[in-house]
């Protein structure tokens, strides 16, 4: 007989869409443990602008993967999948089942379906990239990933300059388009069996406000004076992929003196509206996406019930 895999949990949603405060209280409830799939969490030193759970909060339920990293150094989808997978191992030796809770959706993906062998990174090519942006603008850049790849182009915003740099960087490397990686992706998938649930808002306008009353709840709890302590270290630039997270990269413009303070909160509030976009697309186009409104308690006592559900058919 077949040794049946072990489950997995996926925990997806838009930013301010309350992630962390559904997987703490499933935690409470379940033989669970978080693993954070965040791409700014695995930096240390970044707190308030990546709305990191308080330290009594970690306490009370423990989440991996979460300051692994020194803002000056990168991190991939593949260290992701490598970490993650290490992670769900050592929590299914202990007898619980790993909770997998964010938003970084490319994370999810690398974990779920593997990696396509796509040229590494090249610090030339994108350094070059960069400057042609900044003389050009990434609209620019954008419509030309969009002559030499269509597909890749309809996929990525015009204003999502880490990606657009990427796949141009993959074209100009090999000579290929950056969906053909993806669609020779390897066949690497997940052994476990996994449920995906996604937290999906049902009024934008109320998101909107959310992300307009957490960004201001950041300044006030001193984002200016954190992004400060990172500006002043002067081993971090503005092209690492830690200062480029969506809040950090629009106050460090404001300590260059690029911005004023009022511009700068005005941009980092539509930067972020823009982000919760592209993260509820990428969740509509997510296969076997088991989609709740947003809203405590209905959303918890839903997905608690359809937990017991699921945990009951495996066993």
């Amino acid at each position: 007989m077949n040794t049946p895999l072990p489950p997995a949990i996926f925990l997806m949603g838009p930013t301010a869409s309350g992630k962390t405060t559904l997987a703490v209280e499933l935690v409470k409830r379940f033989p669970l443990e978080i693993i954070s799939v965040d791409s700014a969490l695995v930096y240390r030193g970044m707190h308030i602008g990546t709305a990191k759970p308080a330290a009594a909060l970690l306490r009370q339920a423990p989440h991996r993967l979460i300051d692994i990293r020194d803002p000056a150094e990168g991190y991939s989808a593949a260290g992701f999948r490598e970490d993650a997978l290490a992670a769900m191992a050592d929590i299914t030796a202990q007898g619980r089942i790993p909770l997998l809770a964010g938003g970084t959706f490319l994370y999810f993906r690398a974990l779920e379906s593997g990696l396509s062998d796509m040229p590494a990174a090249d610090a030339g090519v994108r350094a070059r990239l960069e400057a042609e942006a900044e003389r050009d603008g990434w609209e620019a850049l954008h419509a030309r990933l969009a002559a030499v790849d269509p597909l890749a182009a309809g996929r990525i915003h015009a204003n999502d300059p880490q990606r657009i740099q990427r796949a141009l960087e993959v074209y100009e490397l090999s000579g290929r388009p950056i969906s053909d990686f993806h669609e020779q992706q390897q066949d690497d998938v997940l052994p476990y069996r996994l449920l995906k649930l996604g937290l999906v808002p049902e009024d934008r306008a109320v998101l909107h406000e959310q992300i307009q009353l957490r960004f201001m709840q950041m300044l006030a709890d001193g984002l200016v004076e954190e992004v400060r302590t990172l500006y002043s270290r002067g081993d971090l630039t503005p092209e690492l992929p830690a200062m480029r997270a969506v809040g950090y990269r629009q106050v460090w413009a404001f300590l260059a003196g690029n911005s004023g303070y009022d511009e700068m909160v005005e941009q980092a509030i539509v930067a972020t509206r823009q982000y919760a976009k592209r993260q509820m697309t990428w969740l509509r186009s997510e296969a076997g996406l088991e989609c709740y409104p947003v809203a405590v308690p209905p959303t918890l006592e839903s997905v608690c019930q359809r937990l017991e559900e699921w945990l009951s058919e495996y066993n």
